[in-house]
């Protein structure tokens, strides 16, 4: 891994301190500039998707968006990334549904880059999720990408160095967290969707809101599976108070119609 890249990776890895301090330098001011991104609302920019035809990110708005940007001439951090992004949303799918939120993958280099390399890409490393867009860029796309996401990039002798960033979109298309590195648990994504998708974000019936908020508080991590599943044990605990307050009021409506009752 090339210098910057690897300056990247320990900088939010919590490593020790790089020797190089430009390289460091640099990093450190990488994450800023993403954390700074946090919500910006995404301009409407339209993509390529593998065959070709127009993605319109603004026609996915009403559902949150997971955006990586890669580029796919890299050997070493976008196949980790990719990698363990396909485990999270795997287990975000299952767990929040797989039409409760849209992921995409976009290659930066747009001079290699293409619809066809992206779909080659996503080929070689497996990512046949439903939902689960590879995309292309113009120069235009990619740079109003990046500065409304914060992502950094740079090129390099070897191709690119490049911040390791997963940028997850609410759903009114403002940018609602960054999950940095490559080796990322499933956690990283999950737990943010799951605050959208069940977290009473937009506009719903008093139904709708009860029904998420017992969604968003049950939909628990299970770290002996690696998934997640629905804990009953808070409607355990209202039916055995419900029951309880039932015994409670049955003995009193019965120690009051005693007829030997004192008066």
């Amino acid at each position: 891994m090339r210098r910057f890249g690897l300056a990247l990776m320990l900088v939010l890895l919590a490593a020790p301190a790089l020797a190089d301090a430009g390289a460091d330098a640099v990093a450190t001011q990488a994450v800023k500039t993403s954390q700074a991104a946090i919500g910006r609302v995404l301009p409407a920019l339209t993509f390529s998707d593998v065959a070709g035809k127009p993605f319109r990110l603004a026609d996915h708005k009403g559902t949150p968006i997971v955006i990586s940007m890669v580029y796919t001439g890299c050997a070493d951090v976008c196949p980790l990334i990719i990698d363990n992004l396909y485990k999270a949303v795997d287990v975000a799918q299952e767990a929040l549904g797989k039409d409760a939120f849209t992921t995409v993958t976009i290659g930066f280099d747009v001079a290699r880059d293409t619809p066809e390399r992206m779909a080659s890409f996503a080929r070689e490393r497996g990512a046949a999720l439903p939902n689960w867009h590879f995309l292309a860029a113009d120069k235009a796309g990619i740079e109003a990408l990046t500065v409304a996401t914060g992502f950094t990039f740079m090129p390099s002798a070897g191709g690119f160095d490049h911040l390791a960033q997963v940028t997850i979109v609410d759903q009114d298309g403002a940018i609602y967290a960054q999950v940095f590195g490559g080796a990322f648990t499933p956690q990283a994504v999950v737990e943010p969707l799951k605050e959208l998708v069940f977290g009473n974000r937009r506009p719903a019936s008093l139904l709708t809101r009860i029904s998420e908020r017992i969604r968003l508080f049950c939909t628990v991590y299970n770290p002996n599976t690696g998934r997640y599943y629905f804990n009953y044990s808070l409607f355990i605990g209202i039916a055995i108070g419900i029951a309880s307050l039932g015994l409670v009021a049955a003995w009193l409506i019965r120690e009051f119609r005693r007829p030997d009752r004192p008066v």
